[in-house]
């Protein structure tokens, strides 16, 4: 008898990434209510303050992840306010004890959820990896452009970092591509001695 590999379809693969996100959701949840239960039992002033820090990064780690969920519709949205969101998110989670500044200027622009979704993960991919490699601990700047020309949009994302433009491509730099690509789009990424510009353009839809 011969086995067959069925392969998901892209539904199915949808459905499944949605319930993962809702499911990862609720994990938050509880851990930050089980920590903020145990914070408030202790006490020990130094251990509840240091719980409290604890679950106030959990609540932006979440916001973050709530920020990328995928949408559970096709409908038009706002990318603007999506990107704002996210990056508020990933400034209260990981970039203010980093010391690093992070600026946004973002247009309303509307188009599709899941073509937005996707540029909030390409957006997410590229001020992590800035975060991660271009400031070598010493803080900086990364902003953040979002706008409309016509029937395309362009999202812009610079750093004032110094990583240096040999750097080997990681799964990051990969996932950005293969969202890009998924959005017919282009990616534009240059490396200079006062920090690196990606540049993102694509059809609305």
């Amino acid at each position: 008898m011969t086995e067959i590999a069925i392969e998901p379809s892209l539904s199915d693969r949808y459905l499944f990434m949605y319930e993962l996100t809702h499911r990862l959701n609720n994990e938050f949840a509880s851990v930050i209510s089980a920590i903020s239960l145990t914070a408030a039992r202790s006490r020990n002033r130094e251990v509840r303050d240091a719980l409290i820090g604890v679950t106030e990064l959990l609540h932006h780690s979440a916001d973050v992840h709530r920020a990328l969920r995928m949408p559970e519709n096709h409908n038009d949205i706002d990318a603007g306010t999506n990107i704002e969101r996210l990056c508020q998110s990933l400034r209260r989670s990981k970039l203010n004890s980093l010391n690093i500044a992070l600026l946004i200027e973002a247009r309303p622009v509307r188009m599709p959820a899941d073509r937005c979704w996707r540029l909030g993960m390409i957006v997410y991919e590229l001020i992590t990896n800035a975060a991660r490699h271009a400031f070598a601990g010493t803080g900086g700047e990364i902003r953040v452009g979002l706008g409309r020309s016509g029937s395309f949009v362009k999202c812009k994302v610079v750093d004032s970092g110094s990583a240096p433009p040999n750097i080997r491509a990681g799964r990051g730099l990969r996932i950005i591509e293969e969202l890009v690509q998924s959005l017919d789009g282009t990616f534009i990424q240059e490396f200079g001695k006062r920090g690196s510009i990606s540049i993102i353009t694509f059809r609305v839809y």
